[in-house]
This record gives structure tokens, C-alpha cells and sequence, in this order.
């Protein structure tokens, strides 16, 4: 039974309403199917999921109509998508000449009955469906074990079944049989010819086969066996030996840093010598600016050449006949089809997959463009190709800018006025670069003024720890305690390796400055003898708080139960997945299985998904910037941080046009 069936414009205009059942009405799953399906250009899929209702829709370009019927997804209703055409079909025949001549005011001083009608296709798309025969299992004699002997399902040891044999024989039914039994007796000679070709007589077409691919695999097994030769050489297994470097230091001792004393000491570990130009980067920058990302497109005009000049032979050589043919493509105020899109989107998807878009996600954004585009009546001198390829852009620039924007800078300062720390925590798959990128992330946060405490949460990987303390170190040397005012803008809490995560993070947050309490490590001050036992970081000042989690696939249960455990535990304000820029199909299963371990190993009923993402190595892919649209795409979120350097400031905010013209060169 469906729950409610509506017709309105695409300005919002409701024009006609049918409500089936007592209760809620439609408005809040059909606003909640115009924010998160139409405006965001993901009609690829005509069905939407709200709650406990799922919504089916139809688009009408021609008179811009929106047609939805919902019911409850625990229903399997198999009449819906006749109903909707029906619908679509009878609304239109019916009030064409209204819309045609009135137009929008039509709309708007227009008067829709047409529940006697709705009612009637009902009943006939409702009897329709109860009409079809029941599926009757076959009986014994109409299946193919019946035709079977039992000779055919004997098999003797070493033999291949008959069945596969046949199969391959009927492959290449297409030669002749006697080109089969002439192929092995070109093999043999004199007297054994001639009595294989006897017993061929006696034998079937595929026992003969059969005979013949045994003496043909024992053939070829023997001169294998005896091309091999021992070589006894090669089978002794030298010992790995050290690898010394010309500039290296023979004594292993200098390169130990295990030892558990040190761990944390600012004074056994001394800030090292670096050159601040080479982690800085660009001396012009605005500090504390991030930059948006930019891409210049140098191949439009010449674009524009190449397709003029054609079009300017063809009118000189052919004449009449030119002209004809350059005006062969252009659509004079008609009607889009899909037999007129379907070339151009083919070629259209796999310029995106060759982008590095997902292969899947490429199919769904063709099949939006076309719903989109399909019935709309065209300008007289606007080509196919010119109108799908400008949908397109309109719908990845739409894409790439979700329904919530995240400031971070906002947000930080909101939690100074309620005195907390912000939290972002970050996760994401093995090297991606999850504690590059939040070095360059806290850089840009000191550079806003605020302090900021590194939690280590990565227990697992080796030199992850140490990883973060060379980033504490040159980040307190790029922003030492005399530049403001005496306080410390980055330290680092860690306390080894093997520990709980979860629990780590927790401490991190309620941990102070002084480091005190809980027997964790802070780098970036030495830790006075007189200190007395730490308040929480809310009340010392720490602005953010910055959590390393250790990377691990999306298939890896235990590890994604972990940090399901991490994030339901500690409510970070922030969880930002971290990806890289290189992958492809593989960024599709690396966020819904992602969203998926967060969502199941959660215990809210309301569990906390990725919130954001970081796309990292943007700097390696040139113009393939097609895992930007599938992240956003799959997931909804918008990409806060880009990274595309080797700095701290190698860090940009997205640029939407810029990725979409980018994606769109040819």
C-alpha cells in the first residue's frame, strides 16, 4: 500500500497529492529527496531511502515535473515503477495544453483534479500485478540430468569430465571434424598412422578428442622434465648481509633510540638543525591563509582552434554539402532523447574513468545527466555534445560542494567560548600520509594562534611515535615559546608503543601541560620536578587536539572494531578519513566499508560516521583528480584539507572549478 503519491514543479510548486495512509505527511521525505538527491545531481539511482520509507521518483524536463511515491521499504511492491509511468503519462496527455500555452502561470492559477484518474491506474497497476502466473518448477523429464546416461556421469581417474570436454567442443563447433582428427596424426608416421586412424574409426568424436589432449599434455610434460636441469648453484641461500652507507655510522648503538628514558625527555633529545625555507616552502605566502587549489587551463583556446578550423575546410571544399554537415549535429528546438545522448555519454564515462573516477561512479553520473537532460526541449544552435558536456560540469561542481561546509577555524573558536578543546581525530587506510598531513594541519593551526596537543594514538607501526616527535620538534622551532608570549604551541603526547588507543586518546584530551598524572610523555618543555598533578587540557588551554590513529584496510575487522571503539569513547568534534589521490575503484570500498565498521561496532543509536575528508598527494596525479569525485560522491562530506607538497605548507582548500576543469580536459 503506498503511503503517499506527489506531483510538483521543480520550483516547488506542489501540484497535485495523493496521502494513502493516516500519519505524517510528505513533506519531510520529499524536502529530504530534494536536498540530498536533486540539488546534489545524484538521480543516477531513481530510488531514495528516508528513514523507514522509500521514495521512487520520475523527472519530467519537458515541463520540469517532479513526480514521487513513497511507501514503506520493508514492502516489495513490483507495481511502482508501472504506476509512476502511468502517472507521468496520463498527467502529461492531460494537461500538455495548459503548460504549453499558460506556462508557469498555468502552474500557479491552474486547477489539477486528477484523483479519479490516479485511482483508476491504481486499480490497474495493483491488478496487473496480481495476474502474473506463479514461476512452476520444471519436472524431472524437462531438466538436463534427465537427458544424461549413466555411462556419461562415469569418470575414471585421470580422465577430464565429458561435460567440459563437450563444452570446449561446442566452442569451436564452427571446424570441420576432420581438422580435428587430422591434427594429431600429423604427429605420428609410417605403420602408427594408420592404426590410429583404425581405432579412431571405432572410437566417438570425443573420446577421440579426449585421447588426443592426454597424448598431446604427456608430450609436452616430458620435454619439460627434461629441459629442466638442477641447478645446485642457485639453490644455496646466501645470508643477508648489513648494508653499510658511505655516509652512514657503522656503530648500530648512535641509531638506537629504544631506549625507554629518553622517551619523552626534551633534554635527551635535543632540537635538531634544519633550514626553516625548506619546510616552509613559498617565502610570499600569507601566514595562517590557506591557499585555494588552483589549476590553470592552458588548452582551451587551442580547443576552441581545433574545432573551428574543421568547420571552416568543410564549408570551402563541400559547399552546400559543408554547410549541411557542420549544421548535421546541431538539435533545432526538439526534444532530448536517450538515443541521442547515449553516444555521448559512452564516450563521456570513459573520460572519467580515465580520470581516475571510479568505474561505477561514472556510470551513475551519466545515468543522472541523462535523466536530467532527457525530454528537455534544446536551443536551435546548441549541440548534443556541447549540452551534455555543460550538465556535467554543473553536476560535478555540485558534487564537490555537499550540503554542510566544515570551517574548522569556526568551530575551534566555539569551543574556546564554551572552554573545551576541539578534537579532530584521524583515520584512514596504511600510507596515506595521516601524520604528514596533521603536521601540516597543526602548522596551519599555530600560524592561526592556537595551541595545539598531538595525542600518538598509532601504537602499532614502527617509528610512528618518533615520526610525530621530529614534527613537534621543527614545528616548536618554526613557532618557538618566544614568539608567543613564552607558551609552548604544539606538544605531544605519547606513551609508547602496544597500548590501548582508545584510551590514550582519552587521556590526551584530559591531560595538561605540565604532564602530570596518567604516566604519559609531553614533548615540547622540559618537566620541572615541582610540578603539581595536571588539570584537564579544558582547563590549561590546549585549543585543539589533534589524535594520530594507526592506519589499517577496511577489511581488517578487529582493527576497524578498534577504532570504532576510539571515536564512539572520546566524541570527537571532528573525523576526517584520510585518502590519497592515486586510487581509484579502491576509494569506494575503502569509505563505505569505513562508514560501514563505524556504523555496526558503534553502540549510539546514533552512531558517528566520517565527518570529512583529507585528500593527500594531490600533487602526483596531474590532471587525474577523479578520486575527488568519488570520495564526495560515495560519501556525501565535503574534502576539507588537500595536500599537495612535501612543507607544512603544502595545504589547500578545495577548489571546485578548478577540479572540474581539470577533470573535463581532454
Amino acid at each position: 500500500m503506498l503511503d503517499f503519491f506527489t506531483i510538483f514543479s521543480k520550483g516547488g510548486l506542489v501540484l497535485w497529492c495523493f496521502q494513502g495512509v493516516r500519519g505524517p505527511a510528505a513533506t519531510a521525505p520529499v524536502n529530504a529527496l530534494i536536498r540530498s538527491v536533486l540539488l546534489q545531481e545524484r538521480g543516477g539511482n531513481n530510488s531514495f531511502t528516508h528513514e523507514a520509507l522509500t521514495l521512487k521518483y520520475k523527472l519530467d524536463n519537458q515541463f520540469e515535473l517532479v513526480f514521487v511515491v513513497g511507501f514503506q521499504k520493508i514492502l516489495t511492491l513490483t507495481y511502482v515503477d508501472k504506476l509512476i509511468d502511468d502517472v507521468h503519462k496520463e498527467f502529461r496527455d492531460k494537461y500538455r495544453n495548459e503548460f504549453q500555452q499558460k506556462g508557469a502561470l498555468g502552474l500557479l492559477n491552474g486547477t489539477f483534479d486528477f484523483k479519479d484518474d490516479f485511482m483508476r491506474l491504481l486499480r490497474d497497476a495493483e491488478e496487473s500485478s496480481k495476474v502474473r502466473a506463479p514461476t512452476v518448477m520444471k519436472t524431472f523429464e524437462q531438466s538436463l540430468k534427465s537427458q544424461k546416461t549413466v555411462k556419461c556421469m562415469i569418470e575414471t581417474r585421470g580422465e577430464k569430465p565429458k561435460e567440459k570436454v563437450k563444452n570446449k567442443k561446442n566452442k569451436g563447433s564452427k571446424k570441420d571434424g576432420t581438422e580435428a582428427v587430422a591434427a594429431p596424426s600429423k604427429a605420428s608416421a609410417g605403420d602408427k598412422q594408420l592404426s590410429a586412424a583404425g581405432e579412431k574409426e571405432e572410437l566417438t568424436k570425443d573420446e577421440i578428442l579426449q585421447k588426443n589432449r592426454e597424448e598431446f599434455f604427456r608430450r609436452h610434460m616430458k620435454a619439460g622434465e627434461k629441459s629442466r636441469s638442477p641447478k645446485p648453484d642457485a639453490q644455496k641461500e646466501k645470508g643477508k648481509k648489513p648494508r653499510v652507507w658511505d655516509l652512514g655510522n657503522s656503530n648500530a648503538k648512535v641509531l638506537d633510540y629504544s631506549n625507554s628514558a629518553t622517551n619523552g625527555s626534551a633534554e635527551a633529545c635535543p632540537v635538531e638543525e634544519f633550514d626553516p625555507d625548506m619546510a616552509l616552502g613559498d617565502k610570499n605566502r600569507e601566514p595562517g591563509r590557506l591557499y585555494d587549489l588552483e589549476y590553470e587551463s592552458d588548452d582551451e583556446a587551442e580547443e576552441e582552434k581545433v574545432v573551428q578550423n574543421p568547420s571552416k575546410s568543410s564549408v570551402k571544399k563541400g559547399g552546400l554539402g559543408g554547410m549541411f554537415g557542420m549544421l548535421k549535429g546541431l538539435v533545432g528546438s526538439k526534444s532530448l532523447t536517450r538515443g541521442d545522448m547515449d553516444p555521448v555519454l559512452e564516450k563521456m564515462k570513459d573520460h572519467l574513468i580515465a580520470k581516475n573516477v571510479a568505474a561505477e561512479i561514472a556510470v551513475q553520473l551519466c545515468e543522472s545527466v541523462a535523466k536530467k537532460l532527457e525530454g528537455k526541449v534544446m536551443g536551435t544552435f546548441t549541440t548534443v555534445t556541447s549540452t551534455v558536456k555543460q550538465a556535467l560540469q554543473e553536476a560535478l561542481v555540485q558534487i564537490l560542494q555537499p550540503q554542510r561546509r566544515v570551517d574548522v577555524l569556526r568551530d575551534v573558536m566555539d569551543a574556546q567560548r564554551h572552554r573545551r578543546p576541539y578534537v579532530i581525530t584521524f583515520c584512514g587506510v596504511n600510507g596515506v600520509g595521516k601524520s604528514t598531513n596533521l603536521a601540516k594541519i597543526s602548522f596551519w593551526l599555530i600560524e592561526n594562534g592556537f595551541s595545539v596537543l598531538i595525542a600518538a594514538c598509532d601504537t602499532f607501526r614502527a617509528g610512528a611515535v618518533e615520526q610525530l616527535r621530529t614534527h613537534t620538534r621543527r614545528l616548536n622551532a618554526l613557532h618557538p615559546p618566544e614568539s608567543h608570549g613564552g607558551r609552548t604551541m604544539v606538544q605531544l603526547y605519547e606513551k609508547g608503543y602496544g597500548k590501548d588507543a582508545a584510551g590514550i586518546a582519552m587521556e590526551a584530551i584530559s591531560y595538561g601541560m605540565c604532564g602530570a598524572g596518567g604516566g604519559g610523555a609531553v614533548l615540547g618543555q622540559c618537566r620541572p620536578s615541582h610540578c603539581l598533578p595536571a588539570a584537564p587540557a579544558r582547563n590549561q588551554g590546549f585549543d585543539v587536539v589533534l589524535v594520530d590513529t594507526a592506519g589499517r584496510m577496511q577489511d581488517n575487522a578487529p582493527l576497524m572494531t578498534a577504532l570504532a571503539k576510539l571515536i564512539a569513547v572520546n566524541a570527537p568534534d571532528l573525523v576526517l578519513f584520510v585518502g590519497e589521490a592515486l586510487v581509484g575503484n579502491e576509494a569506494v570500498d575503502q569509505l563505505v566499508k569505513f562508514n560501514k565498521a563505524l556504523a555496526d561496532h558503534s553502540m549510539a543509536q546514533t552512531p558517528r560516521l566520517i565527518d570529512g575528508i583529507v585528500l593527500t598527494k594531490f600533487d602526483t596525479i596531474d590532471d587525474k583528480v577523479g578520486a575527488a569525485i568519488s570520495m564526495t560522491y560515495i560519501t556525501s562530506k565535503p574534502i576539507v584539507f588537500v595536500g599537495t607538497g612535501q612543507t607544512y605548507c603544502d595545504l589547500r582548500s578545495l577548489n571546485a572549478k578548478a577540479v572540474v576543469a581539470a577533470l573535463m580536459k581532454a
